[in-house]
Formats: structure tokens, C-alpha cells, sequence
């Protein structure tokens, strides 16, 4: 297991082990979404007090989902860096930040026109969507804070401790709904117990999660490839690889 582990700390392996998964997770990730955009907006039985209203979840639970998932990557791919001094983890931590901005803007985003219609205005100072809003802030607060350094190095360790500072939000968005008095739904699926939704309206859910987290894979590899050919461009593989 460690001798994979410290694999890891290998640009080359780490350049080629992307590039030979990029086409498996971007061909199951199409899989995944086609099943669960069709069943879910075809097929999926309409709620019975939201209506059709309540397709954005296909959308907006899966970005919300990811966005916790991407900033926890981040974050351990940057104490790993700290920790064992593996370089690659800060080339991980650096590629999946703009990924996981994405999907916590279009989480966001989603939520607001799901609000529209349901609370009467697009935004409230909810508990969930404030925190949700903070993680969005520390993940351009990450890059920001990254590219103002002149030294890369000095860059990626400020930006590293302070993704790990922020993992403090995670769990505030997960039990926002519990701890404070929330406009936001209550989890219907991520809790103890058997799910409160109906196995029509379940698997189409999980399909787009499974979807959004192999696309997720899929756009880290692609960004992971370019982290590593930018991090190492003087070195010889470098320019045997382009050139090859």
C-alpha cells in the first residue's frame, strides 16, 4: 500500500495514471448523467407539493453534494503535501479548486430559482445557503491566495492551511438545517434511516451524484495533466513526453 501511496509522488506516474483514467471516467460519467437527466426529468413522478418543480434537485443536490466532496479533496490533498512533502498534492489540491468553485456557483445558483418560486424571493440569509456562500468565498479566497505569491511554493502552503482551516464549514452546511431554524429542506436522502423519497425519484438522484462524480474525475485529470506538465516543464520526461 505504501509503495502505491509514494507512487503518488511521481510526476510521471501521476501524469500517466490521468491521462489513462480520463477516458474511463469521462465515458461512465456520460452514462450516469444520461440515465439520471432523462429518467429524472422524463420519468420521475411529479412531487406532490412541489410538482415539476422539484426536477432542479437532479441539478442543484448533486452540485451541492460535490461542492463539500471537491473542498474535502482539496483540502487533504493539501495536508498530504504538508505531511509527507509530496509535491503532487498541491498539484491536486491547485486542480481541483476551480472544479469545485463550479459546482458550488452552480449549486448556488440552482438553489436561488428553486427559492424563487418556493420561498417568494431568490435569496434569504438561510443558514444553508450563507455557509454555502462562505465556501465559495474560501474556495476563491484558495486560488487567490495561491497565484499572489511570486514563490509557487510559498503559494501552495499558504493556500493548503488554508483549505484545511476552512474544512470548519463543511459540517456547519451539512447540519445547518438542524442546528438553526432553516427556511432550506431538511435532508431527505444523506440521513439515518431509510431515505424519504420514493425509489422513482431516488435512483435518477443518485445517478446524477455517481455522474457528477465521475465528471468530476474525469475534469481533475484533464486540469492534473496540465498542473504537472506547468509544475515540471524543465524537467527531461517533460520534453520527451511532448515531444513523443
Amino acid at each position: 500500500m505504501w509503495t502505491w501511496f509514494y507512487k503518488l509522488a511521481s510526476p510521471p506516474y501521476v501524469y500517466g495514471a490521468a491521462a489513462a483514467l480520463t477516458p474511463w471516467f469521462l465515458g461512465l460519467a456520460a452514462l450516469a448523467l444520461g440515465y439520471g437527466v432523462v429518467d429524472g426529468l422524463a420519468f420521475a413522478p411529479p412531487d406532490y407539493q412541489q410538482g415539476d418543480a422539484f426536477r432542479i434537485i437532479y441539478v442543484h443536490v448533486p452540485s451541492a453534494w460535490m461542492s463539500l466532496f471537491v473542498y474535502m479533496t482539496m483540502a487533504v490533498a493539501g495536508a498530504i503535501a504538508l505531511i509527507w512533502r509530496i509535491k503532487m498534492g498541491h498539484a491536486v489540491a491547485a486542480a481541483s479548486a476551480p472544479i469545485g468553485a463550479s459546482f458550488t456557483l452552480l449549486a448556488l445558483v440552482t438553489g436561488s430559482l428553486w427559492g424563487r418560486p418556493m420561498w417568494g424571493t431568490y435569496w434569504a440569509w438561510d443558514p444553508r445557503l450563507t455557509s454555502e456562500l462562505i465556501l465559495l468565498f474560501l474556495y476563491v479566497g484558495v486560488m487567490s491566495l495561491r497565484s499572489a505569491f511570486e514563490d509557487a511554493a510559498r503559494g501552495d502552503r499558504a493556500a493548503a492551511l488554508l483549505s484545511i482551516v476552512g474544512v470548519v464549514n463543511i459540517p456547519i452546511i451539512h447540519f445547518s438545517v438542524v442546528w438553526w431554524n432553516s427556511l432550506h429542506q431538511a435532508a431527505t436522502v444523506a440521513k439515518f434511516g431509510k431515505p424519504s423519497m420514493a425509489a422513482s425519484m431516488l435512483w435518477p438522484l443518485l445517478s446524477m451524484f455517481l455522474g457528477c462524480m465521475l465528471f468530476f474525475g474525469a475534469v481533475l485529470c484533464i486540469r492534473l495533466q496540465g498542473e504537472v506538465l506547468n509544475r515540471e516543464r524543465q524537467a527531461k520526461w517533460v520534453r520527451e513526453a511532448i515531444q513523443s
